[in-house]
């Protein structure tokens, strides 16, 4: 097992994807309605790769992460004006911003019913909670380490899911149009992923991210027990082009909310 593998959060392979990642965000970026005075935070900021897009609104931006390493690299991007070391499930701002802006890191997270109106309630009035996060786990590229490790570790996994969870879209409607002025879709983005020399390209795209989860529960032997097994049939989901090259769709969720203007 490589150090790339094992299930720290890394920001070298988690930079190697960075344009694939960072396209959602920006799309969710420009679906921000007019913002009232106040700050940005950038929620699970991890190496900063969306401070610079946010920096372009015109506020002060405040980076949350809980990785030391991943806010040394948002350092780095000079595009935040502070950076905190935080778990973002318990985070609460000093001051209410006019933005929580929250990339690919609230799926990690459980218990959605409660954390999403929290998140919302802390932005000042007229303050939006935009929220993109992946929606792929029924899709073979994750279902594959799921159903993988059940199968080999039954008991690891006996209660909980073996991944990060999201909710139906029609759960998010439910639960947010409440609090305000609403939007909410899905977008598959169709990835060109190139040739790699050590593994698929979707399984190296996935173990940086979502397989981390599992591998937390693994030893070494048993992490490249696992990463051989999905290598060995994930080729069938997602066949490679002549040049190695893989087509990877990834379904993102997409929500913003606004409150109204007091």
């Amino acid at each position: 097992m490589n150090q790339e593998q094992r299930a720290a959060w890394n920001p070298e392979a988690y930079q190697r994807f960075r344009s694939h990642r960072l396209r959602p965000a920006i799309d969710l970026i420009n679906a921000l309605p007019g913002l009232p005075g106040g700050a940005i935070v950038d929620l699970g900021c991890g190496n900063g790769s969306v401070g610079d897009a946010l920096k372009q609104l015109g506020r002060p931006v405040i980076g949350v992460d809980s990785s030391p390493e991943m806010l040394a690299e948002a350092e780095k991007t000079g595009a935040y004006d502070l950076l905190v070391e935080a778990d973002i499930a318990t985070w609460h701002p000093k001051v209410a911003p006019a933005l929580i802006f929250s990339n690919a890191a609230l799926h990690w997270l459980p218990d959605h019913k409660t954390l999403l109106p929290k998140l919302f309630s802390y932005v000042a009035p007229g303050g939006t909670l935009a929220v993109q996060m992946p929606h792929q786990n029924n899709a073979p590229s994750h279902h594959i380490w799921t159903s993988l490790a059940h199968e080999f570790w039954p008991n690891r996994w006996a209660d909980q899911s073996a991944g990060p969870g999201v909710l139906p879209p029609a759960q998010y409607h439910h639960l947010l149009e409440p609090l305000g002025a609403l939007s909410l879709w899905e977008t598959e983005y169709y990835q060109t992923l190139t040739a790699e020399t050590d593994g698929h390209p979707v399984r190296k795209f996935t173990q940086s991210t979502f397989a981390r989860s599992i591998f937390d529960k693994l030893s070494d032997e048993e992490i490249d027990r696992l990463t051989a097994a999905y290598d060995s049939v994930i080729a069938s989901a997602y066949p490679a082009a002549e040049d190695g090259s893989v087509l990877f769709p990834f379904r993102r969720l997409f929500m913003v909310v606004t409150g109204a203007q007091s």
